[in-house]
């Protein structure tokens, strides 16, 4: 294809697709611009060389300047624009990260597309544009954006722009919307890899409200592969659903997470909730196996039993990483666990979002 810029390449989801794509596409330059804030770690992509098939460059997509210099000189074939600020928690605290990096950077880097007639742009968003998701209904492509949270809101504000770029000026764009991702080398402030950091060191596992929010749950490798196919194969204008079926309540995650690592339930805590928690996100696929040809086929227990596996093996990243992530996670647990139980009821009700 040529050259393709991956944004956020070194975060989780980013490096999962830029070693995949490296893998199955080797005669391809792969781009990588990344911040490399908190979330972003260089050494995920220590197994591919700089040369001519790749290059990593720090910088900020919310820098003009930078995205310029770097489109006059890599003219990209194709972007997979995945780079935001991701955590709901912290876009509670501090919703301006969010709206900077999630909206104007995408902004920046649509207008470079345009200026620049970029063939194709491919914007990640997220289920969470769609909000609360009734039972036992999945939301298809069509449904309406109803987000809950600053960290939901700016990315729906993003997918929009995007939107808006294919409608007004003709671009290419294709978005995928993909449910809760999990596995290796992610950060340990999501809950699956917060949990099995805290089970392995015997430390209380806080659980929101009841825990019988619902989430489907998407190997990391396949929503990569999700995008790929995406990228290859979607029509411009269009989104792709990308979920697996693995629709799971957190506290099912939870335990399933302590029978794997040999760690008893009482190391669960109900803590009060989050603000604005959505009960249930569910998507509806059929477009994506239908028009691209893609299906999630690892089941929740396999991708678990893997992801477990490497966390166990690689203690040394996950210290590193959770030194550079400061000290947001540990105070905002501790303000929710002063009333902590270990009961099997829930010290504070779930919100019902």
């Amino acid at each position: 294809m040529g050259t393709i810029l991956i944004t956020g390449g070194a975060g989780f989801i980013g490096s999962a697709l830029t070693l995949r794509w490296a893998r199955q596409h080797p005669k391809d330059r792969v781009v990588v611009l990344d911040a490399l804030t908190y979330a972003g770690h260089r050494p995920s992509l220590n197994s591919l060389v700089e040369g001519d098939h790749f290059r990593f460059v720090h910088g900020d997509i919310c820098s003009v300047e930078a995205v310029d210099a770097l489109w006059a000189q890599e003219k990209p074939d194709l972007v997979l624009h995945l780079a935001a600020e991701s955590h709901v928690d912290r876009s509670i605290l501090g919703p301006m990260a969010f709206i900077e990096t999630n909206v104007r950077g995408t902004q920046v880097l649509l207008e470079a597309a345009r200026k620049n007639k970029t063939p194709r742009f491919v914007f990640i968003s997220t289920d969470e544009v769609y909000g609360p998701t009734p039972e036992p209904k999945r939301f298809d492509e069509d449904a309406p954006f109803r987000p809950t949270s600053p960290y939901a809101a700016s990315k729906a504000g993003a997918d929009l722009l995007a939107q808006s770029y294919h409608k007004t000026y003709g671009m290419d764009v294709v978005i995928t919307r993909a449910s809760n991702n999990y596995g290796p080398r992610q950060t340990p402030e999501k809950l699956i890899p917060l949990m099995i950091t805290k089970a392995l060191g015997d430390e209380a596992l806080p659980v929101y409200g009841d825990g019988q929010h619902k989430r489907d749950w998407i190997f990391v490798e396949e929503h990569a592969a999700g995008i790929m196919a995406a990228a290859l194969k979607g029509k411009p204008g269009r989104a792709y659903n990308l979920g697996a079926g693995n629709e799971r309540t957190n506290l099912d995650i939870v335990k399933s997470i302590l029978q794997l690592v040999g760690k008893p339930d009482t190391l669960v805590r109900y803590v009060t909730d989050r603000p604005a928690h959505d009960r249930r996100y569910a998507l509806g696929v059929a477009r994506a196996q239908r028009e691209l040809g893609f299906s999630a086929v690892m089941t929740l227990e396999e991708g678990l039993k893997q992801t477990v596996a490497w966390y166990r093996a690689n203690a040394p990243w996950v210290a590193e990483v959770a030194a550079r992530q400061g000290s947001f996670g540990a105070s905002w647990y501790a303000e929710r666990m002063k009333d902590a139980s270990t009961t099997t009821k829930p010290v504070t009700a779930a919100t019902g979002h």
